[in-house]
């Protein structure tokens, strides 16, 4: 059957936009008047309304056109896969460049800005990124990134501030469309989401356009995020959860997100819960374990705690995810809020796959809440075991493994997790992770497999194994035994400032355990994670006089000695 579009000239310019669901809601959210706040920074101190937002959109997006080669833009009219990476914290440059960059019809691949350029290079070149957007505080890392790019081969990679087009000339949404072109193909790849791997480097997980508009959606309705919701935004906006959990889906509500980048601060934080204005927060174990002691150690005494407190108890939803939340955390926090802090879980493949209800006063103390309407799930062994998932909001692929993609998947088309989840009825718990090379700390997914490479990459290692070590603060500690080859001692300081130009700051050891001779190993040569991480590092490590400790709140190292 003919369609009317494959007959007349396509429906394109500098203020028309793609159809589809994201673009359509925004479009009306600038007619809306008075003007409704879409982005708000505090760090840059500017916020802007869904007017200057879509002007800016249409501003960065018109430079990316102009400059991007007739190559690509070929690819783009074509609807074929083109990506375009983003490198920038939290905040209005970060979603200007990211809208800019889906409204082309191109793929976006957010980069975090903790990464060393050497870092960011994997990621560019793995997704074989067109171009760089950059916010002005990540310029220097965007030009070093540029050159290594250019160095390995990619001649035609081009780089863009994000700043020249935020708070650009005002465009009078009477004046912007929606094409009325065949809608761009919701199978598409849409974002780009790197996920450490058991095996080899971080892996790209490609989500599809669903992603953006209806995944979104989904979580906007179940957690009931409206146009008068603001949400303050701590996480990283290159994970699943800061990207697919708490950035799209309070866009696509109309609602305000109050982006804070940078490192927590939890005196800001309760000073801003104080002020009120916010009726969403989401955060990591981590997060509110130091908020708590903060809380304690610092406000509980004095005569403004009520106002603390009154500013909580305004908030409408608090969520947590990533990682289990100890109880006596969550237990703080529910007296304090005078409800639960709520849970979920998922992850960067598959989604939101669990999660709690709105009102649901039955859930169970540590349960993450029913399957959501729509995943099928199972447990390997009826009613503990392996998570296993099928959903909507699945990601279509790993980029350029297709090996990897179908081993990630049973023979039934089940995503196998690497979780253990539990079943009472309708309610499920997380017991653990099957494997023991993915660390969960502070809100960070990271591979003991990167770390190793880093670490016997320098000069004085002869062996090294990266384990997590439970931890209440963090909720796993990044530890390394290592075996040195000719110096008798290193100190964890050391090592961590020899690592600081290959390694992220949250992908740090903070344990470090010296071994004399080599690691113990198994009949087939293996060394064994299970056994060797709690036996070097035991629940009592810090008594043992062995273990070098990172204390991140005093910043510095001490060796935490045996107490008698």
């Amino acid at each position: 059957m003919t369609d009317r579009t494959s007959l007349v000239v396509r429906h394109a310019g500098p203020k028309i936009l793609p159809w589809n669901l994201l673009f359509t809601r925004l479009l009306r959210f600038a007619h809306e008047r008075p003007p409704r706040l879409a982005i708000r920074g505090v760090v840059a101190q500017r916020e802007a309304d869904y007017v200057q937002l879509l002007s800016d959109v249409l501003h960065m997006r018109s430079r990316l056109l102009e400059s991007l080669p007739n190559s690509v833009i070929k690819k783009l009219d074509d609807d074929r896969e083109v990506f375009i990476s983003v490198l920038a914290a939290g905040g209005y440059e970060y979603t200007v460049g990211v809208l800019a960059v889906l409204a082309t019809g191109a793929a976006v691949v957010p980069i975090s800005v903790a990464l060393s350029p050497a870092e960011a290079l994997y990621y560019a070149s793995k997704s074989r990124s067109v171009a760089l957007l950059h916010s002005n505080l990540a310029a220097s890392q965007a030009a070093e990134l540029e050159k290594l790019v250019y160095q390995s081969g990619n001649g035609s990679f081009q780089r863009f501030s994000i700043a020249p087009s935020c708070f650009s000339a005002v465009v009078d949404p009477n004046t912007v469309f929606i094409s009325s072109d065949r809608c761009l193909d919701p199978n598409n790849a849409g974002v780009v989401i790197f996920t450490s791997g058991t095996t080899g480097p971080p892996k790209g997980a490609v989500m599809r356009r669903t992603h953006y508009f209806d995944e979104a959606l989904g979580v906007a309705d179940h957690y009931q995020i409206e146009s008068s919701d603001m949400l303050l935004h701590l996480l990283p906006v290159h994970h699943a959860t800061g990207v697919g959990m708490m950035f799209f889906p309070f866009l696509i509500a109309g609602a305000a997100i109050e982006f804070r980048s940078g490192g927590f601060d939890p005196g800001w934080t309760w000073e801003r819960f104080r002020r009120k204005g916010l009726t969403f927060f989401s955060a990591v174990p981590t997060i509110y374990m130091r908020m708590k002691r903060y809380f304690e150690e610092r406000l509980a005494d004095r005569a403004e705690a009520d106002d603390y407190i009154a500013g909580v108890r305004s908030l409408k939803v608090c969520m947590c995810g990533t990682s289990a939340l100890p109880k006596p955390i969550a237990d703080f926090w529910t007296q304090l809020l005078g409800k639960k802090i709520m849970l979920r879980y998922g992850g960067t493949e598959f989604g939101a796959t669990l999660r709690q209800r709105i009102g649901d006063d039955g859930v169970p103390d540590g349960s993450v809440g029913e399957v959501t309407p729509g995943v099928e799930l199972e447990l390997s062994e009826g009613d503990e075991g392996e998570i296993l998932t099928k959903g909507p909001w699945m990601f279509s692929r790993y980029l350029d493994d297709r090996q990897m993609t179908a081993e990630a998947h049973n023979k039934r088309g089940f995503y196998q997790t690497g979780d253990i989840g539990r079943r009472e009825g309708k309610y499920f718990w997380i017991m653990g992770r099957a494997s023991v090379d993915i660390i969960k700390s502070g809100g960070y997914k990271i591979s003991a497999l990167d770390v190793e490479r880093e670490i016997l990459s320098l000069p004085y290692t002869q062996e090294v194994m990266v384990v997590g070590v439970e931890d209440e603060e963090f909720g796993q500690r990044v530890a390394a035994v290592v075996v040195l080859r000719e110096v008798k001692q290193i100190s964890l300081e050391q090592l961590r400032q020899d690592l600081k130009a290959r390694l992220a700051g949250y992908k740090m050891p903070t344990l470090l355990r010296l071994l004399d001779g080599e690691l113990p190993k198994s009949g087939t040569g293996k060394v064994v994670k299970k056994t060797l991480g709690p036996q070097f590092f035991p629940e009592d490590y810090r008594k043992t006089g062995l273990v070098q400790v990172w204390d991140a709140r005093r910043r510095d190292m001490q060796t935490e000695k045996s107490k008698l």
